[in-house]
């Protein structure tokens, strides 16, 4: 029944699909050619908005742009992944040329090399000029273009963030140094590799050898992906290794998830306000993109400072919501709790009464507020005749 509701959504999403790709062409000196692209701009894009997209250049743009483009509607709308822009290389006829490589080597030569420079000086500043893009850049390639895009990671600097190679077929000593080429990174860098045991035997074993070398890489800024699909050919492993890839690269990006909060956010050493704000700094730094801390995101931490009995956290994440966004009761709210949590009733009535007056929250009802006002005045006032009681004695 799930699996029906996904494939019934899938198509819902994928309807004004075809509606919202443009083409475009970008005349090149390093081709000496004119060369087609298609174009995925994101839901409501606005060219005067100061809000930057991650960038997803799809090699083999002639069947995999729409399967790609398919699976980020499919992602974004669960928020698992940042709207994209994605730019899909129309090549048809001109795919062996553009990824002919050196036997000895595996790297481009003559009419590759000449490719792979069109992508890293030509196509990339030109998308760069055109539109709000982010410094995050993802490329997608199969078969033949799967194994060209590792040529970019030997650039002294390399063009893209993240590699998605489906079932490459590797060649020449590239598939030999990619472990030690990923040795040496100093920057965050994703790489995703798949194959399937029903992959073509040639292309499976090569790819098996260079997982077992690339797992054995001991580097803090290296975060690899490797999917090895049960029946699924050549060409079927195609959606599975987009929707895998897609999921694992932008795993930073998702809500905060039971797991998270689980094995992270529970554990952590120190005010679980600085967990959020070093989470999302790192969203910002990796993908170049803001993304704010959600009210939900801020009810499941406080949840988890009261698992751990921490009224520290419940205080300062009750002041960072309130920094974040001072017209919500949000932050108002737990500042409220946390004085009356140490037993400053007065403060907290204040508070209390002072979040009334600022904007609803969904998951916090103001009938629950209402009644801790009135539970709070019953203290005052019973303090107040205990102190009274005490004069008279």
């Amino acid at each position: 029944m799930r699996k029906t509701i996904l494939i019934v959504l899938v198509c819902i999403l994928c309807t004004p699909l075809f509606a919202q790709i443009s083409y475009d062409e970008i005349n090149s000196s390093k081709l000496n050619s004119v060369r087609k692209l298609k174009i995925k701009l994101p839901k409501n894009y606005d060219p005067s908005s100061e809000l930057k997209y991650p960038v997803i250049i799809v090699f083999d743009g002639d069947y995999l742009f729409e399967p790609i483009a398919g699976q980020v509607d499919f992602q974004t709308y669960f928020d698992d992944m940042p709207s994209s822009i994605i730019i899909g290389i129309v090549q048809g006829s001109e795919r062996r040329y553009d990824g002919f490589c050196d036997e000895i080597t595996g790297l481009p030569k003559e009419s590759g090399l000449r490719f792979h420079d069109f992508v890293a000086d030509e196509l990339i500043p030109y998308i760069d000029g055109k539109f709000n893009t982010s410094k995050f850049r993802v490329a997608v390639g199969h078969d033949l273009m799967g194994n060209f895009i590792n040529s970019y990671l030997f650039k002294e600097e390399p063009v893209f963030n993240a590699y998605v190679c489906i079932s490459p077929d590797l060649s020449g000593s590239v598939k030999d140094y990619l472990g030690k080429r990923l040795e040496f990174f100093k920057d965050d860098i994703f790489y995703y590799m798949a194959t399937s045991d029903k992959d073509l035997p040639y292309i499976r074993d090569a790819v098996l050898n260079t997982n077992t070398q690339i797992s054995g890489v001991q580097n803090q800024y290296l975060t690899y992906y490797f999917d090895d699909f049960k029946n699924d050919s050549h060409y079927t492993l195609v959606n599975s290794a987009i929707a895998k890839s897609f999921d694992k690269i932008f795993e930073l990006y998702k809500p905060l998830r039971e797991k998270e909060l689980e094995e992270k956010v529970l554990t952590y050493e120190g005010t679980l306000d600085k967990y959020l704000v070093d989470r999302y700094e790192r969203i910002e730094d990796l993908f170049g993109i803001k993304k704010p801390i959600t009210e939900e995101e801020f009810e499941k931490v406080v949840k988890v400072a009261e698992q751990r009995n921490d009224l520290e956290s419940l205080e300062k994440i009750g002041k960072l919501a309130k920094k974040l966004n001072p017209e919500s009761l949000l932050g108002t709210y737990y500042l409220a709790q946390y004085s009356e949590k140490i037993g400053k009733t007065k403060k907290a009535k204040k508070l209390y009464e002072s979040a009334l007056t600022l904007n609803d929250v969904n998951h916090i009802n103001r009938d629950l507020i209402f009644s801790k006002i009135d539970e709070l005045a019953v203290v005052d006032t019973d303090t107040e005749k205990e102190a009274e009681d005490d004069e008279e004695n």
